[in-house]
């Protein structure tokens, strides 16, 4: 499925008819999103409301969970949550660390152009922008990739360090831009290849699944970012059985042809 594209005109955002190259492009809800937050812009809650319909429900039932969007009274409740003090800090920072994600689409239409030559009939989803709560990193859904910005400010941001919210070194450490494009392809390629369903699998049958996924990543980045024990069983497995198509690799879920 191919991307709509969006600019920036003046203070107008619209929609721009995309070239048939396969190029993945960012689309900047959360630029409207912050707008309406740090401004109260009515004219910004409008077209959260008619161009970005599915995401902004996403955004309000799914990520931040403070109601329902048809709820008379959300878009107050909307606004007053991120009233907060370290939330507008957050939206300032995203909005400084991401005036630019060219690096971001590049990576991006590279990692799709990967999977599209190695898995038949893969869609390219929409891929969005927002800013959540530092809850989630990635949302797949109605084949589309929601990124919050607010999980990618970089391993030496102040706010991850705090003891509070909890994350470890290795959380850290992945909380950053370099992790965006790999998280999303990781995240999509396991709506697609869940795990099975149909039977109880052990702990380490799940992260050999897991390992599939990643392996995928790395390939698809053109980078060994992911490590451990299960992506190199993978490899292994790969190395070995050179005609099994990636796709069927990650079909595979009988995990004992890759312990062999």
């Amino acid at each position: 499925m191919l991307l709509t594209l969006f600019v920036c005109l003046g203070c107008e955002w619209q929609f721009s008819s995309p070239e048939e190259d396969g190029q993945v492009t960012v689309e900047r809800y959360d630029r409207i999103q912050s707008l309406y937050l740090t401004t109260g812009d009515f004219s910004a809650l409008q077209q959260m409301n008619t161009i970005y319909p599915m995401q902004t429900r996403t955004l309000i039932e799914d990520v931040l969970r403070i109601g329902k969007v048809d709820d008379q009274q959300i878009n107050t409740k909307f606004l007053r949550f991120y009233q907060d003090s370290t939330l507008q800090s957050i939206i300032s920072e995203a909005e400084q660390q991401y005036a630019n994600m060219d690096d971001i689409n590049q990576g991006l239409t590279s990692a799709f152009a990967f999977l599209k030559s190695h898995i038949p009939n893969v869609e390219v989803p929409k891929v969005y922008a927002q800013i959540g709560s530092l809850d989630q990193s990635v949302i797949v859904g109605n084949n589309t990739i929601g990124i919050c910005l607010d999980k990618y400010l970089g391993a030496n941001y102040a706010l991850y360090q705090k003891p509070e919210y909890g994350y470890s070194a290795e959380q850290q450490r992945m909380m950053d831009r370099k992790y965006m494009v790999p998280d999303c392809i990781g995240f999509y390629l396991l709506s697609l290849y869940p795990l099975p369903s149909d039977r109880q699998i052990s702990q380490e049958d799940r992260d050999l699944h897991i390992g599939k996924i990643l392996w995928t990543v790395n390939k698809a980045v053109d980078e060994p970012l992911f490590v451990s024990d299960y992506v190199k069983m993978v490899d292994k497995y790969m190395a070995e059985n050179k005609n099994i198509p990636i796709d069927l690799m990650l079909k595979n879920n009988n995990y004992s042809d890759f312990r062999k």
